[in-house]
């Protein structure tokens, strides 16, 4: 009875046992790449420097430091909008550092991961 399908010989052919390779390193560096930048810091701030946040590679905010001058209990709305964009871009750093890092990785491949 003949066999259908497969490869001759029962096996992968070489170059798709390299591709197989090639896709577990990449996989490797890019989880040790994630690792790296979760444990990184990022600090931003917002209105010449009057709102700085502080976040983590994971997207988690460890400082909030608010200059005391734009404290201004009249004005909360002023402070709220200073702090929203500052952990706005610290949020947009920490994803563009991710995105450079991957594509380091991947080649620009980055769509299939």
């Amino acid at each position: 009875m003949a066999r259908r399908g497969g490869f001759p010989g029962g096996g992968m052919p070489q170059n798709m046992n390299n591709l197989m390779k090639q896709a577990q390193k990449m996989q490797k560096q890019m989880e040790e790449a994630q690792a790296n930048l979760e444990s990184q810091e990022f600090t931003t701030t917002a209105g010449g420097g009057a709102v700085e946040v502080t976040i983590t590679g994971k997207k988690e905010i460890t400082k909030v430091k608010i200059d005391e001058e734009v404290v201004d209990p009249d004005d909360i709305e002023m402070l709220e909008d200073l702090i929203m964009a500052a952990v706005n871009e610290a949020i947009r750093t920490v994803e563009e550092n991710t995105t450079q890092q991957m594509s380091k990785i991947t080649g620009g491949l980055g769509g299939l991961f």
